[in-house]
């Protein structure tokens, strides 16, 4: 492991795994080796992960002074890495106590922080912590699992005075989201990857000045993300908000059905979250349309063009994402502000496990309100075209122009589609949306079709042409059925866009978008 030797003489290691620029990861415990975090759940993928063994874990050499365990003294360790790495800023993250370490480094560092993302973070170093009312309504939601009474007893043991590290095995599944073979894997790992004799030292007294740390963090001008876990109650999702309210760019996040690490309980999900947020081209907006959960969906989206200039969205269709747009969105940037989404279940975005052409037309919805777009034009591509179709026909007043590119025609498909084998390997969407999206196609509400006879905005259909899988019959005939309707057919298929970009772009500057 490369090692590098920190303000004091003490030797710190650290693992380097990834590709990408450079994230300084910061474990948790306190006192535990890096090991833990693994490649956080494929974070790894994305960028490069500098993993750093703190004092006296892992292969960092135990310090001559132990009083420099504690954690604010531990913020010389990560600026001595830092300057060892030639790194001008930092992107930060900071797992469980880590989130502690990387708070003060934040406050006393603001210039070298480029992100910070703060994932179950501690909370110590803003006096923000979780009553014993919390920690009940934590626990009583995993009632129902096999080990939730022994668990909850250790708890009432706990609440009246037993130190949590005394409480034994029955509170380890209250960590995890599932308390399966990974996760009693993970755990035993524990005993090999702390230093006992940290944690005392850690928190110990001067640690932490509240009061200063949370003036400096509201000075602190970089985007931070601070993620929470539904079953954690260190800190519980309501804490976590409290702690992202204290910085001007920061931004929360909820893993539903996850614990304490939930790299572990949902990889992917956890990844879409964090990558989305380290991802400069990437921004996230979060929307409750339809919602019937009150939890929402995070949206993933890129933008580009000048502020100032008027608004065009682009949506893709079934399998793609945002980066599907990446040719026609340089074009209209010159005189548009380009919106490209990923919808829920595809790219960066959330992906819930259920989809309908109604819930893509509610993230349109909620993405054009959420960011205050009313009046925006807006491109959709087939699935996506459809759900803006759908989106005129609710709510038209929200946006301008409507173009439509090779779009089903939303009557049944004869014959219907059956099911369809998922191919091998990693995929960019959620496989359901196949099943669920054609069991609409097959059987589409009639009334989608009979409305677009109401339909008040101005639109522009764009047929692929006999090469595409759409039926261009049905697709010309849909197109009669709008009031304001022009049609343009290309030779090209299913997509124009991606096929003939010059002649999509004609098509849509004639039509007063560009």
């Amino acid at each position: 492991m490369p090692t590098f030797t920190s303000h004091d003489g003490t030797r710190l290691a650290y693992r380097v795994t990834g590709r990408g620029e450079p994230l300084i990861c910061l474990p948790g415990g306190p006192g535990r080796a890096a090991t833990y975090l693994g490649d956080l759940g494929g974070l790894a993928e994305h960028r490069r992960l500098v993993l750093l063994d703190p004092r006296g874990t892992g292969e960092s050499a135990v310090p001559a002074d132990p009083a420099s365990y504690r954690c604010d003294r531990q913020v010389a360790d990560v600026e001595a890495l830092r300057a060892h790495l030639g790194l001008d800023r930092v992107d930060l993250l900071g797992h469980s106590a880590g989130g502690n370490l990387a708070l003060l480094y934040a406050g006393r560092h603001p210039d070298r922080v480029g992100s910070l993302a703060l994932i179950t973070p501690g909370t110590r170093a803003v006096d923000i912590d979780a009553g014993e009312a919390e920690w009940r309504a934590a626990v009583a939601l995993r009632a129902g699992e096999p080990w939730y009474e022994a668990g909850r007893a250790a708890f009432e043991e706990v609440w009246a005075g037993r130190p949590v590290s005394e409480a034994g095995d029955a509170v380890k599944p209250f960590a995890y989201g599932r308390w399966d073979a990974a996760a009693r894997r993970h755990d035993a790992a524990a005993g090999s990857e702390t230093n006992p004799d940290v944690a005392p030292a850690y928190y110990a007294e001067g640690a932490f000045d509240p009061p200063v740390t949370r003036a400096a963090l509201a000075r602190l001008d970089a985007p931070v993300l601070v993620l929470a876990a539904e079953y954690d109650p260190g800190p519980t999702p309501g804490r976590a908000a409290e702690l992202a309210a204290l910085m001007p760019r920061a931004e929360l996040a909820v893993q539903w059905g996850a614990g304490h690490y939930p790299w572990l309980d949902d990889a992917e999900g956890f990844v879409r979250t964090v990558a989305a947020f380290l991802d400069p081209a990437v921004a996230t907006v979060r929307h409750t349309v339809g919602a019937g959960d009150g939890r929402g969906v995070r949206l993933a989206y890129r933008v580009r063009g000048e502020r100032s200039a008027p608004p065009v969205i682009l949506v893709h269709g079934r399998g793609g994402d945002s980066r599907d747009w990446d040719e026609i969105a340089g074009h209209l940037a010159a005189t548009r502000r380009v919106y490209a989404l990923d919808l829920r279940g595809h790219g960066l975005s959330d992906w819930p496990g259920r989809y309908s052409f109604e819930a893509f037309r509610d993230d349109l919805i909620g993405f054009i309100t959420g960011l205050g777009l009313t009046g925006a034009d807006v491109v959709g591509h087939s699935m996506g075209g459809a759900a803006a179709a759908l989106l005129a026909q609710e709510a038209p007043g929200l946006i301008g122009r409507l173009v439509l590119e090779d779009v089903p025609p939303l009557l049944p498909l004869d014959p219907p589609r059956g099911p369809v084998e998922r191919p091998k390997g990693p995929l960019g969407f959620d496989w359901p949306v196949i099943a669920d999206i054609n069991a609409q196609l097959n059987t589409p509400d009639p009334a989608w079709h009979r409305r677009f006879a109401t339909l008040t905005t101005a639109t522009l259909v764009l047929a692929g042409g006999p090469r595409s899988h759409v039926d261009q019959k049905a697709l010309a005939a849909l197109a009669g059925r709008i009031p304001r309707v022009r049609l343009a057919t290309f030779t090209t298929g299913h997509l124009i866009h991606e096929t003939d970009p010059a002649g999509f772009l004609a098509a849509l500057r004639e039509f007063g978008i560009g």
